[in-house]
């Protein structure tokens, strides 16, 4: 079984994880390793964010580690809310009220068109690596569903009527951004197992 420090604070996102990656996993969070810092997520990028958190982890705790960025990129609006996805409405994170914004900014817009991009850093044998992962999909014209959590009842991923609020947690861990990104996180610890 591989350990891995998932470096979030986020409930939802540590089960999420939890549940994507499976039994031969066992993902600690920061509470698990005693870390109770919350890194300033100040860079320009996706990446640059998760860079930060799994840094910040690896060195100060020299551990396998891994930490995510996610963003909304929404074409109408040039990419945005993107590295702000989560500060949207305000610099204190607020869910609703960033759905709220994002509802008036598309207020009238045809083009609804979006996608969920997941940048996730490992830190693993003290060597970095790198991946991403991408949904796409629609914004729609008002918030469906009570799972959850973010934008989840705003976004209806392609191939699908239901956005990822009223989609089972199951299918919504198979088709997510994160699963993506988590997945191809995963073929990567494999090929560094092979080379043990």
């Amino acid at each position: 079984m591989t350990t891995l420090v998932f470096a979030t604070n986020n409930a939802h996102k540590l089960a999420e994880a939890r549940s994507i990656l499976g039994d031969d996993f066992h993902v600690l969070s920061l509470a698990d390793i005693g870390c109770t810092a919350d890194v300033d997520e100040n860079a320009d990028t996706l990446e640059g964010n998760s860079l930060l958190k799994a840094e910040y982890v690896f060195r100060h705790y020299g551990c396998d580690c891994f930490a995510d960025d996610t963003g909304l990129e929404v074409r109408a609006l040039g990419g945005a809310p993107g590295v702000h996805t989560a500060r949207y409405a305000s610099d204190i994170p607020d869910p609703a009220a960033n759905r709220q914004k994002l509802l008036r900014q598309l207020s009238g817009c045809s083009d609804r068109s979006a996608q969920f991009r997941t940048a996730v850093t490992l830190f693993m044998g003290g060597n970095k690596y790198s991946c991403n992962g991408i949904v796409k999909g629609t914004i729609a014209t008002q918030e469906k569903g009570d799972g959850g959590f973010g934008y989840d009842p705003l976004f209806i991923p392609d191939g699908y009527e239901l956005t990822f609020a009223q989609l089972p947690t199951q299918i919504k861990n198979t088709i997510s951004h994160r699963a993506n990104a988590l997945h191809n996180m995963k073929e990567i610890i494999d090929s560094i197992h092979k080379k043990l």
